[in-house]
């Protein structure tokens, strides 16, 4: 029976991040991947000799070669990354529309408080503390509370219409919470969008993947495609190895969980409580044209659409929610590695009714999808004029099918565990459920949790 240091479900970034630190430590480590393809919640696949990524919209926590502190070069520095290996470009700006309002951002902070200042001068002074505010809270301390962001929030900025247009961006892009956010991640995400900014790699998610995965095998470690874990085995409260969907035993003394809280505890041998599994899904259209937006003077890299005041972060009534959506055009960063126009656009969905739905049903509604998506574009983007010549769409159950995360809940469960520790003795999660958001966010979890509980001496339950 083969034995290990530890092992590391899930072959995303925060497992592959994880396996790297423990691996560089002459750990035996072993990343088991029940997919043929790494990358988890931010893969990749091919159609028709098109590259499409999964979840890499942009790369937040934007940082230039050389600036040290942030959370970029920090995981850059702990995995031996070089920064140039990256290479990320910048994005153009990106907008957050609102029926009244229209406030851009970039990398720049003084551009979102610029237009702070033309659309609600009352606010000036107030969106300046409120950046104060963010810069002086410790988010990454493992023994923050929850609490309401809104709330908090709220103690800063009085105007409401201001606060949903801030809140849009950071609640899409990281919340579990429905209508709010803990302060922590609010925090995180704030700093990563607003105060870093968006870049993209060189051919997208590949790069970071590809990366990871060679410096992870220069270590020494072993990672496994296509190997599903069945069972987390457990005697007397501690772990003692997995059996696999093969049948195939392993041992070891430890396992970091990148699958998700309630999908790792639902494959433990000795059933423990299953927390309570997120609501937010998503489904997505991806779209490729003979034009670029550039060529029609569009130069936004990501747009946050909503068509009313206030913004419905919830679980969709129906299919999909077509009020709001996000609007990325990959084509707009600094360097453009694509032949074709690209836009893709994201709207919040409902796993329970497309799970429901018979194959010729859910084909039939996925269609609709893309008209939808097709349908806003020309709404938000008037001016972009362009033949479609490639659509492809995934939904909740596609996310489901593929990641394994239960409710296609791609920011994970409401209850988040900030020092990775699961009740079991050596099981440990690392990922969104630990509290970390994005894929900067993602591999700084599984490096803090290597770490943490496989390379410090201390406390391991």
């Amino acid at each position: 029976m083969t034995q290990y240091d530890t092992v590391i479900i899930g072959a995303g970034m925060s497992g592959l991040a994880a396996g790297i630190r423990l691996a560089m430590f002459d750990q035996k480590v072993c990343i088991l991947e029940r997919h043929k393809i790494p990358g988890g919640l931010n893969s990749y696949y091919d159609r028709q000799g098109r590259k499409l990524d999964v979840g890499l919209h942009a790369m937040t926590n934007f940082a230039r070669q050389g600036e040290r502190g942030r959370p970029l070069t920090k995981l850059l520095k702990q995995l031996r990354i070089p920064y140039e290996k990256l290479e990320l470009s910048q994005q153009n700006f990106s907008r957050i529309v609102f029926p009244a309002h229209d406030l851009a951002f970039a990398n720049d902070p003084q551009l979102l408080m610029q237009d702070i200042e033309q659309h609600f001068p009352h606010q000036k002074d107030h969106f300046a503390r409120l950046i104060e505010l963010v810069i002086h809270f410790d988010d990454v301390n493992l023994n923050n509370k929850p609490q309401s962001a809104k709330e908090k929030v709220r103690e800063v900025i009085s105007d409401e219409y201001l606060l949903e247009m801030l809140f849009c961006p950071l609640l899409i892009y990281g919340s579990a919470w429905e209508n709010d956010m803990d302060f922590s991640q609010f925090v995180i995400m704030f700093k990563s969008i607003y105060l870093e900014g968006f870049s993209r790699p060189r051919n997208g998610v590949r790069t970071i993947i590809s990366l990871l995965i060679e410096k992870y095998k220069q270590a020494g470690g072993e990672l496994r495609l296509g190997t599903g874990v069945k069972k987390i085995e457990v005697e007397h409260e501690t772990v003692t190895g997995v059996t696999l969907d093969s049948g195939e035993n392993i041992r070891t003394g430890k396992i970091i969980s990148s699958i998700g809280l309630p999908e790792t505890m639902n494959i433990v041998s000795k059933k423990k409580v299953i927390p309570a599994v997120g609501n937010m899904s998503f489904a997505e259209t991806i779209l490729f044209f003979d034009k670029k937006p550039v060529d029609a003077g569009i130069k936004e890299t990501i747009i946050f659409y909503n068509d009313n005041d206030t913004y419905d972060y919830k679980k969709s009534r129906d299919l999909c929610d077509y009020r709001s959506a996000v609007i990325c055009l990959p084509n707009n960063f600094g360097a453009d590695d694509y032949d074709e126009g690209l836009i893709r656009i994201t709207f919040i969905a409902n796993f329970d009714q497309w799970n429901a739905l018979d194959r010729k049903t859910y084909l039939q509604k996925k269609k609709e999808v893309c008209h939808a998506a097709l349908s806003l574009v020309a709404k938000a983007l008037p001016q972009f004029q362009a033949q479609l010549l490639y659509h492809d769409v995934f939904t909740p159950k596609t996310i489901t099918r593929f990641t394994g995360h239960f409710k296609g809940a791609v920011y994970g469960t409401t209850e988040k565990v900030r020092d990775g520790r699961t009740g079991i003795k050596n099981l440990f999660i690392c990922g969104t459920d630990q509290g970390f958001l994005g894929i900067v966010g993602a591999m700084l979890s599984g490096i803090s949790m290597a770490n943490l509980h496989g390379l410090m001496n201390g406390e391991t339950a």
